[in-house]
C-alpha cells in the first residue's frame, strides 16, 4: 500500500505550506508541508514544487515504516497510521499504547480513544491536532 490521493490532500491542510523556515509550537524548525530535519535551516526558502517533493520524500520513508509494522489492513488504516507518524515520528507510534491496542484487536472506540489522546504539542492542546487525530481514527475504520 501506499498514501492514498484522500490522504495526502488532507496532510497537506494539516500541516499547511509555509514556503519560509519557522519553528513549529514544539520549537521544531520546519519547512514546506511539515518537513523536519537537519537539512531545514534557519532562513530557509523553498518553492511550493520543492515543498510537494519535499513531502512525497517524506511519505516514502513513513509508509515503508508503516508497511513494517503489519497491523493495516485497509486502505483507511493505512492512511491514518501513515498521518499518525507523519506528524508524530514512527517512533511514538511504535512505543504508543494505540499499536498496542490495535495488534490487540481493540475495539473501534478504544482505537479512536487512543487516536484522540495525541493532542498536545509543546504542553498545550491543539485545536489542530483535535481535528487531526478526529479525521485519522474515522478514516482508519473506512
Amino acid at each position: 500500500m501506499e498514501a492514498s490521493g484522500i490522504l495526502i490532500e488532507k496532510l497537506k491542510e494539516f500541516e499547511g505550506l509555509r514556503l519560509e523556515a519557522y519553528r513549529d509550537v514544539a520549537g521544531v524548525l520546519t519547512i514546506g508541508y511539515g518537513h523536519t530535519g537537519s537539512d531545514v535551516k534557519e532562513g530557509d526558502c523553498i518553492t511550493t514544487y520543492y515543498a510537494e517533493q519535499l513531502l512525497r520524500n517524506d511519505l516514502g520513508a513513513t509508509e515503508a515504516a508503516i508497511r513494517q509494522l503489519h497491523v493495516a489492513r485497509t486502505q483507511g488504516q493505512f492512511d491514518a497510521l501513515v498521518s499518525f507518524a507523519f506528524n508524530l515520528g514512527i517512533g511514538r507510534l511504535n512505543r504508543s499504547t494505540l499499536l498496542k491496542v490495535i495488534r490487540e484487536g481493540g475495539s473501534r472506540s478504544q482505537i479512536r480513544r487512543e487516536f484522540k489522546r495525541w493532542v498536545y504539542a509543546g504542553g498545550q492542546k491543539l485545536r489542530g491536532l483535535e481535528r487531526r487525530r478526529e479525521w485519522e481514527s474515522m478514516r482508519f475504520f473506512e
